[in-house]
């Protein structure tokens, strides 16, 4: 089955590089989530070198250098922060482990992309939030749902261009394939990956603040729960939420681990963003019973109906900007307010959230 796990998808995208061969030193630490591959796998493509790897279990470190054999292996994480060239250190730690392992790299004068959920506390946020305004470094959020989803950046354009007017809402699915043996233990232990609306549902409300143009938003509803996974009880299978937008814009989401073993990817990821002229159906991973192929984007306005699809097409602008971001000091690939609010209203999603099982 292709794509079978989430865990380990890193797509890939055609190389663009926005710099010079070694302009741009990055390093990987803490390899706990597959993401860090998808995390490199855009910086490389955008001309990024990819110079240090550390992580303290050595099996992590063989497995990453098989896709990455370039990469040094440091000795310790201070190994890497001391290295003077290293402009950026990407990370996809254990969740509750990433608020101070950003800390930690923006003091030592880099700049910082992590895994979503960037946070599982809200302490951990407004630490970050002291340390990046501080020190002048940056904490960037791989929210990949949209950032390394062509469709998703298509979706951006035509919101951009108007195309389907004002936005009103914005619907996010974001169900995800459990596959239990598989993960670690952590994933069970709520303290650690804090929560399904903290984790998944970032995606979710970063798509929201994105194409509705909310800047910042009030949480009206939120639950999870734990229908099909009584033996670890701390992991939350379900979790739902509805905000208001502070331009009045409005957001569903739903996030769960139910994907059946009969789907032929590890989730059938869906936005639907309504707008006064039309609406927009993205279905990113999958167009079920029909295509393998990904990245599809459904249209309709008031003249047409239109299926793009957009695989190939679009490629992945983010990890070019994020890159001459650092090289020079911007903010064009996303603002660190954006990013610091996604992570805020999903960590009050799930502090506010009812258990309904």
């Amino acid at each position: 089955m292709p794509n079978a796990d989430g865990m380990t998808h890193a797509p890939r995208g055609k190389p663009k590089p926005v710099c010079q061969p070694g302009d741009f030193p990055f390093a990987a630490v803490a390899l706990d989530h597959g993401h860090i591959n998808g995390q490199c796998n855009g910086l490389l493509e955008a001309g990024g070198e990819l110079r240090w790897v550390y992580d303290p279990d050595p099996s992590k470190v063989e497995e990453f250098r098989k896709r990455y054999p370039s990469a040094k292996v440091a000795r310790s994480e201070n190994e890497v922060l001391d290295d003077p060239e290293i402009k950026l250190v990407a990370a996809a730690a254990i969740p509750s482990e990433r608020g101070p392992l950003g800390c930690r790299v923006m003091e030592a004068g880099k700049d910082y992309f992590t895994d979503k959920t960037p946070f599982t506390q809200l302490s951990h946020l407004e630490q970050a939030r002291e340390t990046a305004a501080r020190t002048g470094q940056k904490y960037a959020v791989y929210y990949s749902e949209r950032l390394h989803t062509e469709s998703g950046i298509y979706a951006g354009y035509l919101v951009r261009d108007g195309v389907i007017g004002e936005v009103i809402q914005v619907i996010g699915l974001g169900p995800h394939r459990l596959n239990k043996p598989r993960r670690p233990d952590w994933f069970f232990k709520k303290a650690q990956y804090g929560g399904i609306l903290a984790d998944i549902g970032s995606h979710q409300v970063e798509q929201f603040l994105y194409y509705s143009g909310a800047k910042d938003a009030e949480v009206k509803h939120a639950a999870v729960a734990n229908f099909g996974n009584p033996d670890t009880p701390e992991l939350e299978d379900f979790g739902e939420a509805n905000l208001i937008g502070d331009n009045g814009t409005s957001n569903y989401h739903r996030v769960d681990w139910f994907t059946p073993d009969g789907l032929r990817t590890w989730g059938d990821g869906r936005t639907l963003i309504l707008g006064t002229k039309g609406y927009i159906e993205l279905r990113k991973y999958i167009n079920v019973a029909q295509s393998d192929a990904t990245d599809h984007v459904f249209v309709v306005t008031g003249d047409r109906e239109e299926h793009h699809h957009v695989k190939g097409k679009v490629g992945f602008p983010f990890f070019g900007e994020l890159i001459l971001d650092c090289l020079n000091r911007t903010e064009k690939a996303m603002t660190q307010e954006h990013a610091f609010k996604a992570a805020e209203l999903c960590l009050k999603c799930q502090e506010a959230a009812v258990r309904i099982r």
